[in-house]
């Protein structure tokens, strides 16, 4: 009797717990509490749509909206909105309203949150706004240079006085590079330069400029603002034109044109003498050398605020040769480094691009020099490091692989808007300090990056619909404290008490002791998408340069490693995977939750994830569809089926779970549950392409598979259901097999 006594005493002390942390939920500052046995997140109410569509609110402008994460560029950057979200339901406990905790002041100081896969700090920094201690660990030292920095404690005044010396030591010196010359003598500032390649025709060796439209400058919404620009391919002349006009005569020369015919199309072009048909990219490579770069137009701005455009003239020519003879007397200007092939870089190596300093031009490179060796004499590292974030995000708009993205809209397009190192055929060069209308400049960037992530640090804020309106949001403050904190530089500083501890290194291995981590919360990369080491050397080379970094030693001047989980073969990549989530194993707590966010579109993707996650000793208790990263990104808009959800995926150690063997019932155990969350999804007013229902289905069905066999078993099982697989996918498509599922599940 005394036993079972104490066994219901128990019982009543649990839920007395819960129910006294659910009564809190209403309260000004809420606190978990550290004991919860199952999570909000492995409730299949964990409210995915009304996250998914804050999410797509901050996705519009993740740069404003979640500044922190964005002083410096990194890839597939997931959603702060998601992440909180995910944080609060991984340690809240069932039965709580999740939507009410994230706009509550909730602190879990008991609990330490990883992230293996830190990439940007997108986890670490929603979890430490949520009051918990985090660890942070990342192959790529990129990456973790990036989270080190937008946690570090800032002095405002201090980086405003750093910024003021650096322009006046260096601006009037940069400005003077990029001047215009009005017809009446007057010089007034370029706020842009357009470049477009060429390559000598094969058959008669005249150069041929590769435009596919000699209409380079328009307005974003050029229905309403149909004013456009053109260059006249006779004489170089600069036409006002409507965008969608097919026959214009040139103002200068009178000659008739059509604008929206060039010489290159798609792969191929054709010469303007001899009329001859060549493919570009062979050519290109057949020659050897990068293809010549031709500056044809200029924006100025003049006196009045107004931008003009003009064409090029000897004075441009003079000032781009004055350039080059002034990079020359540089002692060391810039690294000399090599680029190594890869998935990310074949491209330019494609086109005889063969070191990362040829991406410039001798003005860019004149201008980065003078810049990079300033910020070099700052003796204060944390603000030294600061602006070589600041100066990555220079490199990042100012470089001859950047495009024009014309008038309404931010001028620059950056060099990695299609996620790979695409050669520009009509690269756009931007003035590098910039003026107060200027886009991507040193200048602009430390107001809308450093000015921004300061003001984001001191008071963040979350993102609320208004009055439920999907299209408006307002900002709500105070939900948590100040960001910004002594990093520990090993796990025992970091046992000492302090907040976070950052690391770069394989996640294979760590110094976390064993079962020291009360949830994981990650986002692994992809295996054959975008390899972020290939691309983060661009940034690195220049990094290490500024660093005094010797530029012989090649092996400091990338970020590629062989342990790195990304890799095109897929079953290297599930052994790397397997390794980190080994790892991960070994630190979690027993009872804790193991969660990360994934997608793919094809087989492969999810068998290597299931192969890792099962032979690493996890399970899959809930999955549930959330909004993505941007939509509207270029690689996204390009897909016939764009994914346009991330899958959440919530684990626990196998050996914690009741397993059950599956009857194979994929209609019952699976498809019913991916149809359940589809109607949500489209209830709430979102459409899923093919593959938004690819994931949805794939994610339950793994998520039955994990629990209810063994690795081997389930992947076979996983193979054998590929048709059937793809069966359902087609059912669940279908609008009428829709409102079928509605009456069985109603029914």
């Amino acid at each position: 009797m005394k036993c079972a006594s104490r066994s219901s005493a128990r019982i009543a002390k649990r839920i007395q717990e819960q129910t006294e942390s659910l009564i809190q939920f209403h309260a000004p500052s809420v606190v978990i509490p550290p004991r919860v046995f199952t999570h909000a997140i492995e409730d299949d109410a964990f409210p995915f749509e009304e996250i998914s569509h804050i999410a797509e609110m901050e996705s519009w402008r993740k740069e404003i909206n979640r500044p922190l994460s964005h002083i410096h560029k990194w890839w597939a950057q997931r959603l702060g909105t998601v992440f909180r979200a995910v944080v609060l339901g991984t340690l809240a406990p069932k039965g709580s309203d999740v939507l009410n905790l994230f706009y509550s002041s909730v602190r879990i100081p008991h609990a330490i949150i990883f992230d293996p896969f830190m990439g940007s700090g997108t986890t670490v920094v929603e979890a430490l706004k949520l009051g918990t201690r985090a660890i942070g660990r990342d192959i790529n030292q990129v990456a973790y240079f990036l989270v080190r920095n937008a946690l570090a404690i800032h002095n405002r005044e201090s980086i405003l006085s750093t910024f003021h010396d650096i322009q006046r030591d260096v601006a009037p010196l940069l400005s003077d590079l990029y001047v215009a010359q009005l017809s009446d003598g007057r010089r007034v500032p370029a706020l842009y330069y357009f470049w477009v390649k060429t390559i000598p025709c094969p058959e008669c060796a005249k150069p041929v400029d590769l435009f596919s439209s000699y209409v380079f400058a328009q307005h974003a919404y050029a229905n309403k603002f149909p004013q456009a620009h053109a260059v006249c391919p006779s004489c170089g002349g600069i036409n006002k034109i409507r965008f969608d006009t097919v026959e214009a005569a040139c103002t200068v020369c009178k000659k008739t044109f059509n604008p929206k015919e060039g010489n290159a199309k798609n792969q191929l072009a054709r010469c303007p003498s001899c009329h001859h048909q060549f493919p570009i990219a062979k050519t290109v490579r057949a020659y050897g050398t990068i293809p010549n770069h031709r500056l044809y137009a200029k924006m100025v701005l003049l006196p009045d605020g107004r931008k003009e455009y003009l064409a090029a003239d000897v004075f441009d020519e003079a000032l781009l040769s004055k350039a080059q003879d002034l990079l020359a007397l540089r002692e060391n200007p810039y690294p000399i480094v090599r680029i190594e092939p890869g998935y990310n870089t074949n491209q330019a190596l494609g086109y005889n691009y063969q070191y990362w300093h040829e991406f410039f031009n001798p003005r860019q490179l004149l201008c980065l020099s003078i810049l990079s060796e300033r910020i070099r004499e700052i003796k204060e590292p944390a603000l030294r490091d600061l602006f070589v974030c600041l100066f990555s995000g220079v490199l990042e708009f100012n470089n001859m692989f950047t495009s024009y993205k014309g008038e309404g809209t931010g001028a620059v397009r950056h060099m990695f808007y299609h996620h790979i190192l695409k050669p520009e055929r009509v690269p756009l060069e931007a003035n590098l300090w910039g003026t107060y209308k200027s886009s991507g400049s040193f200048s602009t960037l430390f107001q809308s990056r450093i000015m921004r992530a300061l003001d984001y640090a001191a008071r963040p804020f979350e993102l609320k619909l208004t009055n439920g309106n999907r299209k408006t949001t307002e900002k709500v403050y105070d939900l948590s404290e100040p960001i910004g904190y002594k990093c520990a530089l090993t796990f025992d500083d970091f046992n000492k008490g302090k907040r976070v501890y950052l690391s770069c290194g394989d996640s294979g291995h760590t110094d976390l002791p064993p079962k020291s981590v009360d949830a994981i919360v990650t986002d692994p990369p992809f295996y054959d998408n975008v390899h972020y080491s290939q691309l983060a050397d661009f940034f690195f080379v220049w990094q290490q340069h500024i660093f005094g970094r010797d530029n012989n030693d090649t092996a400091n001047f990338t970020t590629r490693s062989p342990c790195e989980v990304q890799n095109s073969d897929p079953d290297a990549f599930a052994a790397r995977l397997k390794a980190v989530w080994q790892e991960c194993y070994r630190v979690l707590k027993d009872e804790a939750l193991f969660v990360f966010t994934y997608h793919h579109s094809r087989a492969e993707g999810w068998r290597s994830v299931l192969s890792a996650l099962m032979e690493a000793g996890f399970g899959i208790v809930a999955a549930h569809p959330v909004k993505a990263e941007m939509a509207v990104a270029t690689p996204k808009q390009q897909a016939k089926e764009p994914i346009n959800l991330d899958i959440i995926i919530v684990c626990r150690k196998i050996e914690t779970l009741h397993r059950q063997r599956w009857s194979n019932d994929l209609w019952g155990d699976v498809i019913s549950v991916a149809a359940n969350q589809i109607a949500r999804l489209y209830r709430s007013g979102r459409s899923l392409s093919r593959n938004d229902v690819r994931v949805i289905l794939m994610a339950q069905l793994l998520r039955q598979l994990s629990v209810s066999m063994s690795a081997t078993e389930a992947l076979c099982s996983l193979d054998a259901k590929a048709k059937d697989i793809e069966m359902a996918i087609n059912s669940l498509c279908q609008s009428d097999s829709q409102n079928q599922i509605q009456r069985k599940l109603s029914g």
